[in-house]
C-alpha cells in the first residue's frame, strides 16, 4: 500500500473509532481505496472493538507526589500534579498527541506583528460550578501568575506579558517583545485557567471546567475525581471516575500494576521494563522524549560559585555509563543543556566527555578540598541515588571526592530541591527552546535550580532568550539557540548527562490511540481525557 493511501485508510480508521462514519461508510471507503472487501470488512470490525466506551474506572499510580503539595497551579511540580491540572481543569491551547497545538478553550488566536496575540474564547464551556467561562475568568488566572510578588513556577513564562485585556469574547495579549512560540506557553498545566470572582480566582478550590470534578484531595497520597457531565468535550473524559495514586517507591509501583491495584503507571523503572513486558495483561509504552536528568550546582552557593569547580564536575562523570547502567539504553547522553535532539533547534556542539586530566586540572585552579555533598533521592528519579553514586566513583578517579547524601523522598521537592547546593533533580523538558529556557534557567524564573542568573555568560544568555524569542528569521534564530546551549553547557550550574525515554506500562483493559504524546508522560498527562476502558 503507497503511503497516501495508507495514511488515508488511517484516517478513516479513526473517524469510525470515533464515531465519525459509520461502518458501512468506512467499508466503502475503504473498497474506494483498493482494498478487498474481506480485508475492509476486518479492518471495520477492528476499529470498533476499539473504539473509546464510556464508564470504568481509571487508576494511575504516579511516582511523584507530596504531602507539602497544594491545589494552587502556581505551586505545582511533578507528574502527579500535571496530570492534575488537566484532570480538572483546560488552558487556551493544548499540545495534541502529534505535538501539534491546537484549539482547547480559545476555538482560535492570531498575531500581525508576534507582539500581540488575540485569542477568541469558545462559546458553551462551563465551570463545574456552573459558571461561564469568560474573558475575565483568564485574565484573573493568567494574572495570578504575574506580579513582582508572584511565587508561580511560571513567572518568568509570564513575565513577558505586559498587558492582558477583554476585547468582547477576545482574549488580547500585548507582550513586551515579539515572540512567535507565545501560543505554546499557554498550554503549560500550571495556566488552566479557573473561574473568577471580583477580579481574582481562587487558586485552592479545585474548580476547573476540565473533564473530571475533583471529589478527594489527599496531596502525596490520593486524588479522586468523578466524571463531569457537562463537559464541552463530548469526544473526551470517557471513565466514570479516575484515581490518582502517589507510589513514589519504583517496586511498589511495579508490584501494584502487575496485581491489578492499578491501571497504569508512569516512569517504568528500566530495570524492570523487560519484566513488565511479559506479563501478558500489560503493554509496555516507550516514547523517546525531552525527559532529562539533572544534577543542579546552585552557583550562587560556595563551592559551586566557582566556575573551575563546576567544569570539573562536568568531566568527571561518565555519561554513557549513567545511560547504559541507570536507563540501560533507554535514552541518550545529554551534554548539559535542557535542548534534546527532538527539539526543532538542537545545536551539533561537541559532546562532553569524561576527562580525568582536564576533571583534575580544574579541580586543583579551583582550590576547592573536601568533599563535595550530593544530595539525592529517588524521589527526582527511578535510579537517582545510584545515579549519585556512579557520579561519585568516577569523580574518585579525578581526585575529585563525592559524599552523596540520601534524603526522604517525601518532603524532597520542598526541602531539598532548588534550596541545597547540589541535588539531583529531572525537567520533562518543553517542546520549544524559548519555553524550556524560561522555566528552568533565565534570570526571573522561580524554577532556576541553578540560581544562574548574574555574571557575564548569563547576562549575555538572558539577553540571547530575549533576542531569539522576537527573531522571526529561522537562521539567525537558531544561531542565538545555538549559543544559549553552549554557554549553559560551559558555565551553567546543570550537569545534565543524560536523556531518557518515557516508559509507561498499562492494562491491557485500557485502550487508547495509536498515538501517544510524547511531551509528557503518560500520553501527555492526559490519560484521563484521552484513554478509555476496552471493550
Amino acid at each position: 500500500m503507497d503511503k497516501s493511501r495508507d495514511d488515508y485508510i488511517a484516517r478513516q480508521r479513526l473517524r469510525l473509532g470515533t464515531g465519525q462514519v459509520s461502518r458501512r461508510g468506512f467499508v466503502m471507503s475503504a473498497l474506494a481505496a483498493g482494498i478487498a472487501l474481506p480485508t475492509a470488512i476486518g479492518w471495520a470490525d477492528a476499529a470498533r472493538a476499539q473504539a473509546p466506551s464510556k464508564g470504568g474506572l481509571l487508576r494511575l499510580g504516579l511516582g511523584s507526589g507530596s504531602t507539602t503539595d497544594t491545589l494552587d497551579p502556581a505551586t505545582y511540580e511533578g507528574p502527579v500534579n500535571t496530570v492534575l491540572a488537566y484532570l480538572y481543569g483546560n488552558n487556551l491551547v493544548e499540545v495534541d498527541s502529534s505535538g501539534k497545538l491546537v484549539p482547547e478553550l480559545a476555538s482560535e488566536w492570531a498575531s500581525d506583528d508576534a507582539a500581540t496575540w488575540v485569542f477568541k474564547l469558545r462559546d458553551g464551556v462551563e465551570f463545574h460550578n456552573g459558571k461561564t467561562l469568560t474573558p475575565e475568568d483568564v485574565i484573573a488566572s493568567i494574572n495570578h501568575h504575574r506580579g513582582e510578588d508572584s511565587k508561580s513556577a511560571v513567572g518568568g513564562l509570564v513575565s513577558q506579558i505586559k498587558d492582558i485585556r477583554a476585547d468582547g469574547k477576545n482574549v488580547v495579549f500585548e507582550l513586551s517583545a515579539p515572540n512567535a512560540d507565545f501560543p505554546y506557553v499557554l498550554s503549560d498545566y500550571h495556566l488552566i485557567i479557573l473561574p473568577a470572582s471580583d477580579g481574582a480566582i481562587d487558586a485552592t478550590g479545585g474548580v476547573g471546567s476540565g473533564g473530571y470534578v475533583l471529589e478527594t484531595y489527599e496531596p502525596g497520597v490520593r486524588i479522586h475525581a468523578t466524571r463531569f457531565a457537562n463537559y464541552f468535550k463530548s469526544d473526551r473524559a470517557h471513565f466514570d471516575a479516575v484515581e490518582l495514586i502517589s507510589i513514589i517507591d519504583p517496586t511498589a509501583r511495579q508490584n501494584a500494576i502487575m496485581n491489578g491495584d492499578v491501571d497504569a503507571i508512569d516512569r517504568v523503572d528500566p530495570k524492570t521494563v523487560s519484566l513488565l513486558a511479559r506479563v501478558p495483561t500489560l503493554d509496555i509504552l516507550e516514547r523517546p522524549s525531552t525527559l532529562h536528568y539533572t544534577f543542579p550546582m546552585r552557583v550562587d552557593a560556595a563551592p559551586f560559585d566557582n566556575y573551575d569547580l563546576r567544569m570539573a564536575v562536568k568531566l568527571a562523570v561518565k555519561r554513557q555509563e549513567l545511560v547504559d547502567k541507570i536507563l540501560l539504553g533507554h535514552g541518550v547522553v545529554g551534554n548539559d543543556h535542557p535542548i534534546s535532539t527532538a527539539n526543532r533547534y538542537h545545536a551539533e556542539i561537541p559532546q562532553r566527555e569524561f576527562d580525568p586530566e582536564q576533571a583534575a586540572f580544574h579541580y586543583k585552579k579551583s582550590g576547592h578540598s573536601g568533599a563535595l555533598q550530593l544530595s539525592a533521592s529517588d524521589a527526582a528519579f527511578s535510579g537517582a541515588v545510584d545515579a549519585a553514586q556512579l557520579i561519585a566513583a568516577s569523580a574518585s578517579e579525578t581526585g575529585i571526592e563525592i559524599e552523596v547524601v540520601r534524603e526522604p523522598n517525601d518532603g524532597y521537592w520542598s526541602d531539598v530541591w532548588n534550596k541545597k547546593p547540589w541535588c539531583v533533580s529531572y525537567w520533562s523538558g518543553r517542546p520549544t527552546e524559548d519555553w524550556m529556557f524560561s522555566s528552568g534557567y533565565t534570570n526571573d524564573t522561580e524554577w532556576n535550580e541553578t540560581a544562574w542568573r548574574t555574571g557575564e555568560a548569563a547576562d549575555r544568555f538572558n539577553a540571547i532568550v530575549v533576542e531569539a524569542r522576537a527573531e522571526l528569521d529561522d537562521a539567525k534564530r537558531r544561531e542565538l539557540y545555538a549559543e544559549a546551549q553552549r554557554l549553559l553547557a560551559d558555565d551553567g550550574g546543570a550537569l545534565t548527562p543524560m536523556f531518557a525515554n518515557h516508559i509507561s506500562a498499562v492494562s491491557k483493559g485500557i485502550g487508547h490511540g495509536d498515538d501517544i504524546a510524547s511531551n509528557w508522560e503518560l500520553d501527555g498527562a492526559k490519560a484521563p481525557e484521552r484513554w478509555w476502558t476496552a471493550s
